[in-house]
């Protein structure tokens, strides 16, 4: 079939092969074009490894450092009538062009959250790499079901009182007023449970308990805390609860296995558009205004920037730059005095109007269909494309 973008809300349901190849290509050669890292890990497991800044961790660490990379994902396959998920295409192109360098790069596609999944890693480990000596946790489920059966779905709410902000409505481009009720106390136990540290903290225990850390093993999750603006769903909402006992896991984490050589770290990473940040309001209008000042400034990055300025600058080796909280700032550029003020006077004076005047709305969707495999000037979108 001839695949075309597909976009129903804050989703495309399409996902081209050709489109998600040239993604990964990119990335990649933004990666080599920086040259070698010094001090990289050489066997990494990614659990959440197909899109955003779990795929490009994967990519910056394989192509920067060589590393061999065991992936984690959740990915749908192609049927005769519907094509896979951008996730899955991706990572066949990052194993295709890892193993043209020579590099080992395996994926498991299961449910990360479950015990199954934990124990199919460890003798894939055992098997393959003997060790792994970073751990990257990247995962953004909608819902997590536990060992006992129990299933938590995490909600985008804010806590204690309702929310009202401007929004964009990206069906017609224009400007509306939205109202976020605040979650009650089980969602906000639910989202914890699916977005918070305890999984991250049972895969550690697993890998520990099964031998397969090397010494002085490293472990990553990532999270975001972004400006005062969105606060109310951010960081004093419901994922800012999930977030907050991220690092509260980190923390145990790091006294727990304090003198067995384990180190875990949270990094607060940029603003990037993302499935799971398309869906929340008033954020995509923030990350359309950010960008615009970020690019003018020079300062804008997409994931893999992030990531490769993460494991090149931040969390090399044993040197690892963090905050006084603990954190590695990876939104440093993103929260600082100058960006911010120019994104809330920028803010302050939108209408729909000035839409585009203000706020950088074709980077937005170019970035969105990107992730779709959309949009790229070199790939022929007119070929018919066997979906099986």
């Amino acid at each position: 079939m001839v695949i075309s973008p597909r976009v129903k809300g804050f989703i495309c349901i399409t996902a081209h092969p050709d489109g998600c190849r040239e993604n990964v290509r990119r990335q990649i050669e933004y990666v080599e074009k920086n040259g070698k890292m010094e001090n990289s890990p050489k066997n990494v497991l990614i659990i959440g490894a197909s899109t955003g800044y779990g795929l490009a961790s994967r990519i910056a660490l394989a192509f920067g450092g060589g590393a061999n990379t065991l992936g984690i994902m959740f990915e749908k396959s192609a049927t005769a009538t519907r094509t896979a998920t951008p996730g899955y295409y991706n990572t066949e192109a990052f194993e295709a062009f890892a193993k043209e360098k020579g590099l080992y790069a395996e994926t498991i596609n299961g449910d990360a959250f479950s015990v199954e999944c934990k124990e199919k890693t460890i003798q894939k480990i055992r098997e393959d790499l003997g060790k792994v000596d970073m751990v990257i946790y990247s995962l953004a489920a909608p819902r997590r079901t536990t060992p006992d059966g129990q299933t938590y779905t995490s909600v985008l709410k804010p806590v204690g009182e309702a929310f009202t902000n401007l929004s964009w409505n990206a069906k017609d481009n224009s400007l509306t007023t939205v109202t976020l009720e605040p979650a009650n106390e089980e969602e906000i136990a639910a989202t914890v449970k699916v977005m918070g540290g305890e999984d991250w903290m049972d895969w550690i225990e697993a890998l520990h308990t099964a031998d397969v850390l090397s010494e002085d093993a490293v472990t990553v999750a990532y999270s975001y805390i972004g400006p005062e603006l969105t606060y109310p769903i951010y960081k004093d909402g419901t994922i800012g609860r999930a977030k907050k006992n991220l690092k509260e896991c980190s923390d145990r984490m790091n006294e727990k296995y304090q003198g067995q050589g384990i180190r875990s770290y949270v990094s607060v990473n940029k603003a990037v558009v993302t499935q799971a940040s398309a869906a929340i309001p008033v954020v995509p209008l923030y990350f359309m205004i950010l960008y615009k000042v970020m690019k003018e400034k020079h300062l804008h990055e997409g994931c893999i920037e992030q990531m490769d300025r993460l494991f090149r600058r931040k969390l090399s080796g044993s040197q690892v730059e963090q905050d006084n909280g603990g954190f590695i700032r990876m939104d440093d550029w993103e929260l600082r005095e100058d960006v911010q003020a120019a994104v809330m006077d920028a803010w302050n004076r939108i209408t729909t109007t000035e839409l585009s005047e203000i706020a950088d709305v074709d980077g937005y969707w170019e970035d969105f269909y990107h992730m779709f495999g959309f949009h790229f000037d070199n790939v022929d979108y007119d070929r018919d494309v066997p979906l099986v």
